[in-house]
């Protein structure tokens, strides 16, 4: 009997059953998870507010810092991929949080002593985006490793709503915490989430498969390359990437002008404005709960597909609203845009964790989030360049109908002839793999 296996029948039953809720470590990793999401979309709100209320700096310097908090994405991704791959992942996320937990908890302090800085907050962002980075190609390669093939789905479904959830309740509890505390003291709640965080992962149990030994020839550089063949040769993971970017170009465009399109053209109040944007937070909620239920329903590895060319399709009535009532037409179209862009999100993830070897995870998913995420500020200028020539909601309709488009790529895929994501045949309990063959 293998170290795992015995870990598990220590464990007691919460493995036995296929429910979520009865296992134990995933539990831990999703509850300290969920408070440490929540401490981060205050940050934020808070990041910049201190930046603004406190440091009076110009609309320059705050753009210079949000650009600063995911500048490492475009930068490390590639590499932080290799080294995740080359140890403990569950260390790199407790490594990151604690990191996070210092240099979060740093502005409240120098704020407090009134020696905070402009260059404090551009290395602040910097600092926790290269944390964020590793935590977050960590996180999405640990879960292989904690939850068996059949149960995935789910468990990216609950993750992705806990995420989901931050983004909408996250800015008002920040907006109350700033209130009550200032912008700096308000950060103090996203350094205390994070120490939550790592004592939750801390009690988790189940053991990871070691790394396999590196070769003397192999270098870093070796490492992504590897990883990068893989996902390019890979026929179906190609096609999802594919989508994937092109969905992430076209969404930049929309959330670019949402907020110009409300105000300027629908002539909605301020105060309304963030009301009706929250409807992408509320139907991505409702993705990630059903996206388990559906991939049941409709097939594992269809969904695939049929999330972003049938459940997508509608999204395009937010182009079409109109003053008055007709408003309301956006945020339906909006929250619908949220509900499929989840499902497919849980859908394609499971898919990647499902047939990417485990000393391969961390490299693929630093590969995939390095390209899909690179075409969202590319977006973004092309959503203000078209915004300009051709008129915002002309803009809006070809940003929602390419949006839907993108889906044809994993259509014209194998995708299209399967109806479930192949699952490892089971086996003797593996190393690392809770039960996966």
């Amino acid at each position: 009997m293998t170290e795992v296996a015995k870990d598990l029948r220590e464990a007691g039953s919460e493995y036995d059953g296929r429910s979520l809720w009865r296992q134990r470590d995933f539990m831990l990793l999703w509850s300290g998870q969920s408070v440490s999401e929540m401490g981060s979309a205050v940050t934020q709100v808070a990041l910049p507010l201190v930046a603004v209320v406190a440091l009076k700096a110009s609309t320059f310097q705050v753009g210079l810092l949000t650009a600063a908090t995911t500048a490492a994405f475009a930068l490390i991704a590639l590499p932080a991929g290799a080294l995740v791959d080359r140890g403990s992942k569950r260390s790199v996320m407790l490594v990151c949080n604690i990191l996070r937990l210092l240099i979060i908890g740093s502005v409240p302090l120098t704020a407090a002593l009134g020696t905070v800085t402009m260059a404090q907050l551009y290395v602040v962002a910097v600092a926790a985006g290269v944390c964020t980075v590793f935590f977050d190609v960590a996180y999405q390669s640990y879960v292989p490793s904690l939850i068996r093939a059949d149960l995935r789905m789910d468990a990216n479904g609950k993750l992705a709503t806990t995420q989901a959830f931050a983004q909408l309740g996250g800015p008002s509890l920040g907006g109350g915490l700033v209130a009550a505390f200032g912008a700096a003291g308000a950060m103090a709640a996203d350094a205390i989430s994070y120490a939550v965080s790592v004592f939750s992962m801390s009690g988790i149990r189940t053991r990871e498969e070691p790394p396999p030994a590196r070769r003397e020839d192999e270098t870093l550089r070796s490492q992504i390359a590897e990883g990068l063949r893989f996902v390019v040769r890979h026929r179906i993971l190609r096609r999802i990437v594919a989508c994937t970017s092109t969905a992430n170009l076209f969404s930049g465009m929309t959330s670019a002008l949402a907020m110009v399109f409300l105000i300027r053209v629908l002539h909605v109040s301020p105060a309304l404005t963030g009301l009706i944007l929250a409807g992408s937070a509320v139907g991505a909620i409702a993705g990630g709960v059903f996206a388990g239920r559906l991939a049941k329903r409709i097939g594992s590895a269809r969904i695939i597909w049929v999330s972003m060319l049938v459940f997508s399709a509608p999204q395009v009535i937010a182009a079409a609203a109109w003053r008055g009532w007709g408003v309301l037409l956006f945020p339906l179209g909006w929250g619908i845009t949220g509900f499929s862009v989840m499902v497919y999100n849980v859908a394609q993830l499971s898919y990647r964790q499902s047939v990417t070897p485990p000393e391969l995870m961390g490299r693929m998913n630093a590969a995939v989030r390095w390209v899909a995420w690179g075409t969202l500020p590319v977006g973004g200028v092309l959503g203000g360049a078209l915004g300009t020539l051709i008129g915002v909601r002309p803009t809006l309709w070809l940003a929602f109908v390419g949006t839907w488009a993108a889906g044809w790529f994993v259509f014209f895929s194998p995708l299209r002839h399967m109806r479930d994501v192949p699952q490892p045949a089971p086996t003797a309990v593996q190393p690392g793999r809770d039960g996966d063959g």
